[in-house]
């Protein structure tokens, strides 16, 4: 089962000063390493002139570290994507990623204060990131008579459920998206209204 998560609700841009180094910190909402790459990238080509792109990121559920990932291009290793990392697993939002982009000022800042200066600098966008709840979905097929429609639309709307497709012939097929954590409670309630003959089946097509 799948429970709700935070996610960003929208990017965010901050910058910071450190010894005349300039910091910006960019967050965004990714849904994917695609997207997550994408996004480096973009502003690879935004700031050419910049002397790192450090970057981390969660792909997925804040807690999936098979989708989190961090680079410090080119600083000294663990000083960069590791801090950055460790605040966004601290926040607990997931689907998101951070890249700081770094104008060299003319002083080494050392490791601790280059692992300061990164990690600092998302905590900082962090606090200024609106976010909002993700509820993971499950697509499934359910066939009914068309006496029994109103009552299965009935309790979709009443579960946070939606419909995505209809089709009327003999029978009526609706293709439902359920909120993953209701699954069981909605089937139950099918059960229960139809006399056990209402089942949810597996969805056939590609989400």
């Amino acid at each position: 089962m799948s429970t709700p998560y935070e996610i960003a609700a929208e990017a965010v841009i901050d910058e910071t000063i450190v010894t005349r180094s300039r910091f910006i910190c960019y967050l965004k909402p990714c849904a994917s390493n695609v997207d997550a790459k994408l996004f480096i990238k973009s502003l690879q080509a935004l700031h050419p002139q910049a002397n790192h792109h450090c970057y981390a990121f969660i792909a997925g559920r804040p807690e999936n570290s098979q989708l989190y990932g961090f680079s410090d291009d080119g600083e000294p290793s663990g000083t960069a994507g590791k801090p950055m990392l460790s605040m966004l697993m601290g926040s607990n939002i997931g689907e998101l990623c951070a890249v700081v982009v770094r104008y060299f000022g003319g002083t080494k800042l050392g490791p601790g204060g280059l692992q300061r200066a990164y990690g600092g600098s998302v905590k900082q966008a962090l606090a200024l990131l609106p976010t909002k709840l993700k509820i993971p979905m499950v697509r499934k097929t359910l066939a009914c008579q068309y006496s029994q429609v109103n009552d299965v639309l009935y309790y979709v709307e009443q579960f946070g459920g939606e419909i995505t497709q209809q089709d009327y012939n003999e029978n009526v097929v609706l293709t439902l998206a359920l909120p993953d954590e209701k699954i069981e409670l909605f089937q139950l309630q099918l059960q229960t209204m139809s006399a056990g003959q209402l089942t949810l089946q597996p969805t056939t097509k590609k989400q």
